[in-house]
Order: C-alpha cells, then sequence, then structure tokens
C-alpha cells in the first residue's frame, strides 16, 4: 500500500488569529494546493481515503484533494494534530487490511510530525532528515506487513515547485 504524507498549503500568519488552528489557508494556498492536486490526478493516484488534521489549514487542504477527485473520502484523524503520534496510525492500518499490496492513502497535516512519521515508517526512527515543504508530499511503499515501522520504501519527496 502506498501512503502519501501531504503539507498543508501556505496558511495565514499566526499574528492574524487568536488560535493557531484557526489559520485558514491563503489564496495563494489554495492556489497552489489545487495545482498540486491536479498534478496528482494525472498522474493516477487516486486516495482509498484522505485522513486529515482537525486544524483548519490542513482540512481545507484535503478539501480540495476530494474536489478534484482524488478521493471519496475525507476523515479527520486527531492524531495528524501538531504533536500526534504515529502509533495511534497503526490501528487504522490494521483497518485498511495491511494484507493489500495496492490502494493509497493521503495523510494531510503538518511538519515537522509528517516527515517524522514518514522517518518512523522509513527508518523505523525519526532522525529529523527529511522536510516537507508547504504543499509537500512525501511517497511511502509499505509492504504488506502487520507491523509497519521501518518497512516503508521512499518513491516521492517533493516540493511544490517540482509540480509546476
Amino acid at each position: 500500500m502506498d501512503i502519501y504524507f501531504i503539507r498543508h498549503g501556505i496558511a495565514a500568519d499566526p499574528s492574524e488569529y487568536e488560535y493557531d488552528r484557526d489559520r485558514p489557508l491563503t489564496p495563494k494556498g489554495r492556489e497552489k494546493t489545487a495545482r498540486i492536486a491536479q498534478k496528482i490526478r494525472q498522474m493516477g493516484v487516486k486516495f482509498d481515503r484522505i485522513l486529515t488534521s482537525p486544524l483548519v489549514r490542513a482540512k481545507q487542504t484535503a478539501q480540495i484533494l476530494l474536489e478534484i477527485g482524488l478521493s471519496n473520502v475525507v476523515e479527520e484523524f486527531i492524531p495528524l494534530s501538531p504533536g500526534g503520534n504515529i502509533k495511534d496510525f497503526l490501528p487504522i492500518w490494521t483497518e485498511l487490511d495491511y494484507t493489500k499490496t495496492e490502494g493509497a492513502i493521503a495523510l494531510v497535516g503538518h511538519q515537522p510530525d509528517l516527515t517524522d512519521w514518514a522517518e518512523q515508517l522509513i527508518w523505523g526512527e525519526i532522525g529529523e532528515k527529511l522536510i516537507l515543504k508547504k504543499a509537500g508530499i512525501i511517497g511511502l511503499s509499505v509492504p504488506p506487513v502487520a507491523s509497519p515501522l521501518g518497512q516503508g520504501q521512499l518513491f516521492l519527496l517533493t516540493s511544490p515547485k517540482w509540480f509546476n
């Protein structure tokens, strides 16, 4: 199964909002995210489901992916909030039927959490080696195993500028 980690698009300045969770995408963030979603669709990618952080900017990013037709299912997933733990994702992995070799899921969230989760799937630990720009994507192939930590293979790491 393929897992795509997608960082939210460009968001409003934190100083403009009392709570970080309320910051929306900027018009530029929406436009760039929509452009990236179109490119993903052109690559023939379709997600079985999209899990998103409950923060506004991530939910808006996930909604754009849904509107472009990359999935029919978007679900809020609290562990994708800043500071979330990948171990809370493992029950979802089991629910997805990890024995499948085909299929894809998108996880929409924040930096550094998305790269931390990706590193744990690739190397089994956080190494602070990967960086994910806003609206950037990491793609991993994860084999059909019960415990995916340390089993993933990186096939895509790109910033939005490479999709232009």
